[in-house]
């Protein structure tokens, strides 16, 4: 986890394939000194910041932007809230999900313990929006409770807000939780998954980024990679080809 893998990179923005379990930044409930992303490319930077612009969860892994200085890092935040850019994430979800849907549904802002501890407690639930498309399914021969086969969709999310956990949260609320997911995901199945495949990771990449740089006007398309064990068992499954391996231009 100490070696950056680096989608792209100009004098404006940076762009890196993030592993699952490594954070952006520091975090009070991580031991001091544990990895994480905002430290590495400072040292990157031989000792200049980065500049936040979205973030990902912890186990999420995939394409993360960092701007190089505070007006691009303006920028592109004005680009994510005008929803100007597009998202595309990859999921493993439990079940066979419908082909194809929009997920419009609410969530409340869910706030730190002891970051957010002044914040309002009772804020309306925020507008939250999902499109997603299934692109294969695998039925295993795994029993998990009364079940004596489990049964596996591959999914396409592109989301229209970004809302803390939204993917996870909306794949939950249709019955369809991720795979691997500890917080809103289904545990007997994460266990038998574990078991099985020695499944360690929540099943959710950041796949694609695209957008108009707003400095050059280059149309940019950032696409990271999954990592070799999500290769190695999507693969198993007869996935491949449905998913980016390998490093890619923009």
């Amino acid at each position: 986890m100490t070696d950056l893998d680096i989608l792209f990179e100009d004098e404006h923005l940076i762009a890196v394939n993030k592993p699952s379990g490594l954070l952006v930044h520091p975090s009070w409930i991580a031991p001091r000194g544990t990895p994480n992303l905002a430290s590495m490319l400072k040292s990157y930077f031989d000792g200049g910041s980065p500049y936040t612009i979205h973030r990902l969860d912890r186990p999420t892994s995939g394409v993360i932007l960092f701007g190089k200085n505070k007006e691009i890092a303006q920028q592109m935040n004005l680009i994510f809230a005008e929803r100007k850019i597009s998202k595309t994430y990859l999921c493993m979800c439990r079940g066979y999900t419908p082909e194809q849907d929009v997920i419009d549904y609410a969530l409340k802002e869910q706030l730190d313990k002891i970051a957010d501890k002044h914040a309002n407690q009772d804020k309306e639930p925020q507008e939250a929006v999902s499109n997603y498309k299934r692109l294969a399914t695998v039925e295993i021969d795994m029993p998990v409770g009364r079940y004596e086969k489990s049964r596996y969709s591959l999914v396409e999310v592109k989301p229209e807000t970004g809302r803390k956990h939204q993917i996870r949260r909306h794949m939950k609320h249709i019955f369809h939780p991720i795979a691997g997911d500890t917080k809103h995901g289904d545990n007997k199945h994460n266990k038998a998954l574990k078991q099985e495949f020695d499944l360690q990771r929540l099943m959710l990449m950041a796949t694609e980024l695209e957008f108009i740089h707003p400095v050059t006007e280059q149309a940019l398309k950032l696409t990271a990679p999954v990592d070799e064990y999500c290769d190695q068992l999507f693969s198993g499954f007869g996935w491949s080809g449905l998913y980016p391996i390998g490093k890619t231009e923009p």
